[in-house]
């Protein structure tokens, strides 16, 4: 396992089919064919090596970055190209794909694009944590986790935001399951199961 995975210090995870990508802190991403026997490094065009965050739609494959925004490959990554039209914030702590939509969560709040990242609009009405740290997304429900104020959904792409944190202790929430199809019972109970 690992061969050829120089960095270990791995940020992010995402599967497209067969192949399974990793971002790293400072090495880019890695993709591998295999199951994580062997890697390669697949950096060309991607400017910004500390990859934060990664998610896949359809043949697109996105990298959300620290300090340079977000970058797609459309080859599963021999190539990289910046999308940041609209994007002010871009350290890129967390990406969510919900249909066709692309939201990007970054230290300034939530943005969205419906053009596979190559433009953005912000998306905080009623946000009242722009630190947001992870999504998680159930049919037209998006979840975003933040720092410090919970967790908060939004039920029409982001247009607005209600905090939904009652019994929710710790408000700093790192993660949220990605792409899960849960109820709001479960994802406390997923919140909570590692205390």
């Amino acid at each position: 396992m690992n061969n050829g995975l120089t960095n270990s210090s791995v940020l992010s995870l995402a599967v497209s089919g067969t192949n399974l990508f990793a971002g790293t802190y400072g090495s880019g991403v890695f993709l591998s064919t295999n199951n994580g026997t062997n890697w390669t490094a697949v950096n060309n065009g991607l400017t910004n090596t500390i990859v934060l965050s990664l998610a896949v739609s359809g043949t697109n494959l996105f990298a959300g970055t620290y300090g340079g925004g977000v970058f797609r490959s459309t080859n599963n990554g021999t190539s990289w190209t910046a999308g940041n039209n609209g994007l002010t914030g871009t350290y890129v702590l967390s990406l969510a794909v919900s249909g066709t939509n692309l939201f990007a969560g970054t230290c300034g709040g939530v943005f969205l694009s419906t053009n596979n990242g190559t433009s953005w609009t912000a998306v905080n009405n009623d946000l009242t944590n722009t630190w947001v740290q992870s999504f998680a997304v159930s049919g037209t429900n998006l979840f975003a986790g933040t720092s410090g104020r919970g967790v908060f959904l939004s039920t029409n792409n982001g247009t607005s935001w209600t905090a939904v944190n009652n019994g929710l202790t710790n408000t700093w929430v790192q993660s949220l399951p990605s792409q899960a199809r849960i109820s709001l019972p479960e994802l406390w109970r997923c919140l909570f199961i590692s205390q």
